[in-house]
């Protein structure tokens, strides 16, 4: 793979298999979660393999500004000194960078502190919703200023009060705003999901000391509670692993090994998916820390080819982030992928499944694009093309791993997006694709 301007673009070339070994980076959510506890925690934390994507870094650099003290060790560890429950008024604005988790769920740490708080972010946040945010927090007493919904967002902190809360869309970042504002606020607040999102949050608070229960689809949390440093090693990214898993279902004869890889069973549904599109799974070990599961697999895929699938309903929340790499891959099934529900992604990074369209049909592909969906017929053969990211990571990764089963090779722009979460992507994807 090469440059041809030195960090934009990237030249993907066809692949004849998919095979070794891989550990992925810490997960994202995961690393943004121990990072922002940590700051808040008394005592110094210890977490390693921390993910070395930008977004969580945008958090720890958050952390700092609100008064921790972040000190980042050798590889990929890191040190975080909390604040033992006591925010200072930050010196400037609150930089999120790109990271919609950092924005949503840190609004809900501070909104308690006798402070005014101003966050801000790239383009690409500021154009994206947070009024999802506001509402809750605004019940619980909370004054938080929008520009017409979106950030910049002030927050003038102050006493909160516990809520009732029944979270109108799946997301774990208001479920997380909302349980970590309730944290630090007088009563018991509870909030109810009809569709269970992911539930890091309630692992790491639970690491960090705090008491949470769950009763059916209601989750409820005291406020007042102390939080303690914890050390901890942050399990691999199943979302960033999802692009090698994907990249194995593509040649009859890949094998592929991922080791310490999380697999949090709110995550793992992107393993039924793989079994379903035809992969085969082997767990080789696996073990718990911090209430998250961490094992090694070994994948490659079933002799009769690739499968399609239907992806709808609560699995397209479950796996909204993998849904890029599948609608990539689908062409190459032999029944086809149709995915609904996920309207979601309309309003990620960027509108992905326009930019999935628009690639789709750079290499040649026929679909059907909805509103909340595609529908990707299979048995499809495709072309080398110019690939537009949209400056968004998943998209410029999910056409890479499409471009290993092109006919010529694929010129991807806006590569160096994957730095956001994964910037070692393209170094692994080198080493495992076989030419």
């Amino acid at each position: 793979m090469s440059s041809s301007t030195e960090s934009t673009t990237r030249i993907v070339r066809p692949a004849r298999s998919f095979q070794g070994s891989v550990t992925v980076p810490g997960d994202k959510s995961i690393s943004h979660r121990y990072g922002m506890l940590a700051g808040i925690a008394e005592g110094t934390s210890k977490l390693q393999n921390f993910s070395t994507g930008a977004d969580p870094h945008s958090t720890l650099g958050c952390m700092e500004a609100l008064g921790a003290t972040v000190t980042k060790g050798p590889g990929t560890s890191v040190e975080v000194t909390g604040t033992a429950g006591a925010f200072r008024q930050p010196a400037g604005d609150l930089d999120c960078g790109n990271s919609g988790s950092t924005m949503r769920m840190l609004a809900g740490l501070v909104a308690s502190h006798p402070h005014t708080f101003t966050m801000i972010g790239d383009a690409s946040l500021s154009g994206r919703p947070m009024e999802r945010i506001r509402k809750p927090l605004s019940a619980m007493g909370a004054k938080i200023d929008l520009v017409d919904g979106h950030a910049p967002m002030t927050i003038h902190g102050g006493p909160l009060k516990a809520i009732d809360f029944d979270t109108p869309i799946p997301s774990a970042q208001v479920k997380t705003a909302v349980l970590f504002a309730g944290l630090q606020a007088e009563g018991v607040t509870s909030l109810s999901e009809a569709v269970r999102t992911r539930d890091h949050s309630e692992h790491a608070l639970r690491a960090f000391g705090a008491k949470l229960e769950r009763n059916g689809e209601r989750l409820s949390i005291a406020g007042g509670q102390k939080l303690k440093a914890i050390d901890a090693v942050v399990p691999g990214d199943i979302s960033s692993a999802a692009f090698f898993l994907c990249a194995a279902l593509l040649f009859p004869d890949s094998n592929l090994v991922l080791d310490s890889l999380g697999m949090n069973p709110t995550r793992a549904s992107l393993l039924d998916v793989i079994t379903m599109l035809g992969g085969r799974i082997k767990v080789l070990m696996v073990e718990e820390h911090h209430g998250e599961t961490i094992g090694t697999i070994q994948v490659n895929r079933d002799a009769s080819g690739l499968k399609g699938a239907e992806i709808s309903g609560a699995l397209s929340a479950q796996i909204i982030d993998e849904l890029p790499v599948i609608a990539a891959i689908a062409p190459y099934t032999n029944n086809g992928v149709i995915i609904r529900d996920a309207k979601e992604l309309r309003v990620k990074e960027s509108d992905r499944i326009a930019l999935v369209a628009k690639n789709l049909k750079a290499m040649g592909a026929e679909f059907t694009e909805y509103e909340d969906g595609l529908a990707i017929p299979g048995n499809q053969k495709l072309h080398g093309a110019e690939i537009d990211s949209g400056s968004d990571h998943r998209i410029a990764m999910a056409f890479s791993v499409a471009a290993l089963r092109a006919s010529s090779e694929n010129i991807i722009h806006g590569a160096e997006a994957a730095a956001i979460s994964f910037p070692e992507f393209f170094n692994f994807l080198d080493e495992l694709a076989q030419r």
